[in-house]
C-alpha cells in the first residue's frame, strides 16, 4: 500500500483560501534553515521568515504539493521567492491570528532541488488512435 501524502500542502492551500475568502490577509511562517536560497535572507529573524501571501502581495503565486512559488517586492525590489513546503510552520490571518501551525512529523522528505521536469512524448505515431477516431486511449502510470 502507497504511502499517503503529506497533508501540509493540502492544509496549506486549505487556510490560504479560508483567510483570503474571509477578507483577511494570509502569512506564512517559514524555517530559514529549510527553505534553501530563493527567499530574501535580509529579512530572517531567529532563522524564520513571515511570508505576505496575499494576491496583492504577490504575482503568480503558485501553492502545490512541493514548493510554494511567486515574485514579491521587498524595499521596491522584485525577488523570485521559492520555498519548499515543508520548510512551511505554519500559516495564519494577519487581522486576527487565526491560522495553523503544522506538526514537524507532516513536513514529508525535503523536496528535490528542482521540480521534475514534464515527461517526454512517446514515440511512435498513433494516427486515429485505436478506433481510427482520432481519440487516445489513456495511459496509466506509477508515480511515486
Amino acid at each position: 500500500m502507497l504511502k499517503p501524502p503529506p497533508k501540509r500542502p493540502y492544509l496549506l492551500r486549505a487556510m490560504h483560501q479560508w483567510i483570503t475568502d474571509s477578507g483577511n490577509t494570509p502569512h506564512v511562517i517559514v524555517d530559514a534553515a529549510r527553505a534553501g536560497d530563493d527567499i530574501p535572507r535580509a529579512y530572517v529573524q531567529d532563522g524564520k521568515l513571515v511570508l505576505n501571501l496575499s494576491y496583492s502581495a504577490t504575482q503568480r503565486l503558485k501553492i502545490d504539493n512541493d514548493w510554494v512559488e511567486f515574485d514579491a517586492r521587498f524595499t521596491g525590489v522584485i525577488h523570485h521567492v521559492r520555498v519548499p513546503v515543508a520548510a512551511v510552520l505554519g500559516v495564519y490571518a494577519r487581522e486576527t491570528g487565526e491560522g495553523m501551525m503544522f506538526p514537524e512529523d507532516d513536513a514529508g522528505p525535503p523536496a528535490s532541488p528542482e521540480p521534475p521536469a514534464p515527461p517526454a512524448p512517446r514515440a511512435g505515431p498513433r494516427p486515429g488512435g485505436p478506433s481510427g477516431t482520432g481519440a487516445k486511449r489513456p495511459q496509466l502510470r506509477v508515480v511515486k
